[in-house]
Parts: C-alpha cells; structure tokens; sequence
C-alpha cells in the first residue's frame, strides 16, 4: 500500500500513467475514488496521483480535532508531492479538494503549473444556514454514523441531479461515503469545511494569483455559483465553465465533458495559448 508519511500523518495516495504530473485533491463526500474516471482518461498522457485527506482512511484519522484545518491540508499536498519527487503539477480539485487546490496556487505558486477548482466555494453565500447545516452533519456521522450521513447527502439540492441521470453512479458514490470514518469526516467538517476563510474573503489573494486557472460548476449547484463567477472576476488568468444541468460532483455526474474541458485547458495551458496568460 503506497503511504507517505508528511507532517505527522500518512496519507495513502495511488499514481498512474506518465508523463507530467496531474494531482486530483477529493471532496468531504468523496475520497481518491471519486477520480477514477479522471485517472482512466488523462493517465495515458500524465502521470495522474490522486489521495486520501487526513481524516479519510486508508489514510491516517487522527484524533485531535485540533489536527484538521484547510491550511494543513495543503500543506500536505504539498508535502505529498515533495515525497513523490514532484517539483511542479497540475492541481485540481472538488468541493474541498477544490479550495485545497485553490489555497495551494495561493500557498505554493511556483508548484503549481495551473489550477482546476471545480465546486468551490460553499459557505461563502448563505453563511449562517451553511454552518448550522455542517454542525448537524458532524453531529450526524458522530452520532448516527456514515450511513446516515450518506442518506443526509442524498437529500441535497446540489446531488439530486446526479441520483437521478446516473443511479448507477449514484450508488457507488454513496457505498463509498458509507466506508469513511464518522470521527475523521465529523473532525473535517468542523475544523476544514466550517473554519477556512470564503471566497470574498479571499478577494485580496486572488487578484494576486497568477497561476493559469479553469473554474468548473455545475447549473443546478447554487452555493458555488456566485462564489465561482467571484473567482472568474478576480483571479487574473481564470476561465469559467458552467456545465448545464449538473450539480455539485461535475466530474463524475459529467465525465466526459469534464475530461473534455479540462483536456483542451490543459493542452492550451502547456502550449502557452490559454487567454490572457503566456508561459
């Protein structure tokens, strides 16, 4: 089982393919195998490393909640690509993984060749209904377990498209979001989802962000629409693609115009032909 060891924890990470390195940071809902159907695609040109949080076994779950906070996420990106030999990549991310991916082209510029941050941004709009409804999700898995989070989930406006264009696909998501840990997700709920700064919070960072950027959301995921056309406005070299009829998990209730857009962004991006930005 490939583990690195980083900044006190372990964090199980998987790597595919070759070539220039794609990283995929996952969301609170999902783990590393929310990629898969990213890892099958861009595997056959890059070398595609996808991971588990702290809190998200088989990596480590630690059990102070004074262990879990944004900046210490990135910071183990960070240290996850210094282990894997890995001076620069391609980060992306949903969800949480996306504010990962976004507070990491903040964090570690020159480590980043260009970021993806799809559905991020939750919490900035409707602040005070989004913290009542994270506390009674981390009292949920505590309480009750992932099973019942996982029923929770499936109530949700932003989810809803996903259950009902792809049981299939639905299904897998949630089997998998019932194997997390109660302690692990209830601790990053509290200490990551519900402490890390918004978006307009982070007006003053972006405008400074120089790292060419793709923003992707879907239609019907209303908490990250606002935010995203936020950071299309203020991060200087952002494109912004909104996928219709999609919620919140765009790249797999979406797969394959998601590999699509991010595919022709790459390719624009490593050709030096992305808008306003020049390698």
């Amino acid at each position: 089982m490939p583990i690195a060891r980083v900044n006190g924890v372990e964090l199980y990470y998987e790597e595919t393919g070759q070539g220039f390195p794609l990283v995929w940071s996952h969301e609170f809902a999902g783990d590393y195998r929310s990629w898969e159907a990213q890892v099958r695609y861009f595997s056959r040109r890059y070398r595609v490393i996808t991971y588990n949080d702290r809190g998200y076994p088989p990596s480590s779950v630690p059990t102070d909640p004074a262990a879990y906070a944004n900046d210490l996420l990135v910071e183990d990106l960070a240290a996850l690509l210094r282990h894997l030999g890995i001076a620069r990549a391609h980060v992306g991310g949903l969800s949480m993984g996306g504010n990962i991916a976004l507070n990491f082209g903040i964090a570690h510029p020159a480590m980043a060749a260009s970021l993806i941050i799809c559905a991020c941004g939750s919490g900035t709009v409707g602040r005070e209904t989004f913290l009542k409804d994270s506390e009674r999700t981390a009292r949920l898995f505590l309480e009750q377990g992932a099973g019942a989070a996982a029923d929770h989930f499936a109530s949700l406006a932003s989810r809803r498209g996903f259950a009902e264009k792809d049981p299939r696909g639905w299904a897998e998501f949630l089997a998998h979001l019932r194997e997390h840990s109660p302690q692990g997700s209830a601790f990053t709920m509290r200490g990551v989802q519900m402490k890390r700064k918004t978006i307009f919070e982070l007006e003053t960072e972006l405008a400074r962000l120089e790292v060419p950027s793709l923003i992707v959301v879907g239609d019907q995921d209303e908490p990250c629409l606002e935010p995203g056309l936020f950071m299309k406005r203020r991060i200087p070299h952002a494109g912004l693609l909104v996928l219709p009829m999609s919620g919140h998990t765009t790249n797999i209730e979406e797969p394959g115009a998601f590999n699509l857009h991010v595919g022709e962004f790459l390719a624009a991006v490593e050709n030096g032909r992305w808008g306003t930005w020049k390698a």
